[in-house]
């Protein structure tokens, strides 16, 4: 990871997706993944994307993916496995391994297994659920760093995600500098508020001293 990237990821992760979900919808973006969730609301994760798209096996059985030796530390792998629920494509041994090698965490559009290491070894997995079916010999790896579906999201190699117990916003890399610097604003703003509630202001006075209702508003003016 170049250290312009490991700056973006820094600044994501000081954020929470709420910020970032505002933002996203302040600047037109979609990147709210809508299903995935972590197995437990402690786990965070934050970095960039590396990519694996999933399809039902044919006449070919092909792999479920052996990839994970070859990932550099802090890489989130995100999984699209089409949100099927009745096949895993993540289980006990990639959680050990990527749990040694520093993995920043794992994002499924489907479901995982063996959960308990996961838990264990305090390793982030989000997901939409678990269930102890193998997907071997039911879908195989389509390809690695290509273009996938998380939750609705389009999710680039390389695009950043950040992770908290509310779900995984995905941030494309060439706006991340400006979702990160609107995401600011809006937490800075929303700790104003609570700190102006706090001394004994009305939340609507609050609100409407730091333009609030504002902040997640579409910003059409172009800048």
């Amino acid at each position: 990871m170049t250290e312009s990237a490991q700056n973006l990821v820094k600044a994501l992760n000081d954020l929470d997706t709420s910020h970032v979900s505002d933002a996203l919808d302040r600047l037109g973006i979609n990147g709210q993944c809508l299903g995935v969730l972590p197995l437990d609301r402690s786990f965070r994760l934050a970095g960039p994307a590396f990519t694996v798209r999933y399809v039902p096996v044919g006449t070919d059985p092909g792999t479920v993916g052996d990839y994970i030796d070859d990932l550099d530390p802090g890489t989130v792998v995100v999984l699209d496995n089409a949100g099927r629920l009745d096949v895993t494509v993540w289980g006990d041994l990639l959680t050990a391994t990527a749990a040694r090698r520093d993995i920043g965490g794992t994002v499924i559009d489907g479901v995982c297994r063996d959960s308990d290491r996961a838990f264990e070894l305090g390793y982030p997995v989000y997901s939409r659920g678990r269930w102890m079916r193998t997907g071997k010999d039911r879908v195989r790896v389509d390809g690695y760093q290509v273009p996938v579906s998380i939750g609705g999201v389009r999710v680039e190699p390389g695009d950043l995600l950040l992770g908290d117990a509310d779900g995984v916003v995905a941030v494309p890399m060439s706006r991340a500098e400006e979702v990160i610097a609107a995401a600011e604003r809006i937490r800075d703003a929303e700790n104003r508020i609570r700190a102006e509630v706090e001394q004994g202001t009305s939340l609507t006075e609050a609100r409407a001293a730091a333009g609030y209702h504002t902040l997640q508003t579409r910003d059409r003016s172009g800048h």
